[in-house]
């Protein structure tokens, strides 16, 4: 059994992205993982003011709803991350959860897989390679830590689009297989 932690960062509600990050969930609940889902929707995240007093410290001076979100990441065996793409990258909310999650590049965390999920209105293959990118940017970072998989559903724009879209099953598929 794995600890498995899926953070949905579309602002809102039922958006595609995040149902996208529940059929993940619900193909990792049914392989009898430990899984939990956040999103960052209602959260209150400061930007980072790039001090790295964290490098030292293994803790942000700012408190706010990221140093919960920090610490469960700490512990997660894997994540999950999902983004709606705004203009070809991942949404703003993620770039900043990610920045602010500095203090877990010198700590002992335990997550060793991560997953990206995205979904855009635009369908043509290259629309989520920045943001894919992104986040592998990030995991790149943590030398026990690696990108092992990533699912792109283009062509849903307004929320519940992504209804009956195969990309669902392939999630649910996805979380399975962790």
């Amino acid at each position: 059994m794995k600890k498995v932690l899926i953070i949905s960062s579309s602002l809102r509600n039922g958006s595609n992205s995040e149902q996208l990050a529940a059929s993940f969930a619900d193909g990792a609940k049914s392989a009898e993982n430990e899984v939990e889902v956040i999103s960052l929707r209602d959260k209150e995240i400061s930007f980072c003011t790039g001090c790295l007093a964290c490098q030292k410290t293994q803790r942000c001076f700012m408190h706010d709803d990221a140093d919960a979100i920090r610490e469960k990441m700490l512990y997660a065996d894997v994540l999950v991350f999902a983004t709606p793409i705004y203009y070809y990258e991942m949404s703003g909310i993620l770039k900043t959860l990610l920045d602010r999650a500095n203090p877990l590049y010198s700590s002992n965390y335990r997550f060793r897989k991560v997953y990206a999920l995205a979904t855009a209105a635009e369908n043509e293959k290259h629309v989520p390679e920045r943001a894919f990118s992104g986040i592998e940017g990030w995991v790149d970072c943590f030398e026990k830590a690696k990108l092992v998989g990533t699912l792109f559903c283009g062509g849903v724009n307004d929320s519940g689009e992504i209804k009956d879209n195969p990309k669902l099953k392939e999630a649910c598929e996805m979380g399975r297989n962790i």
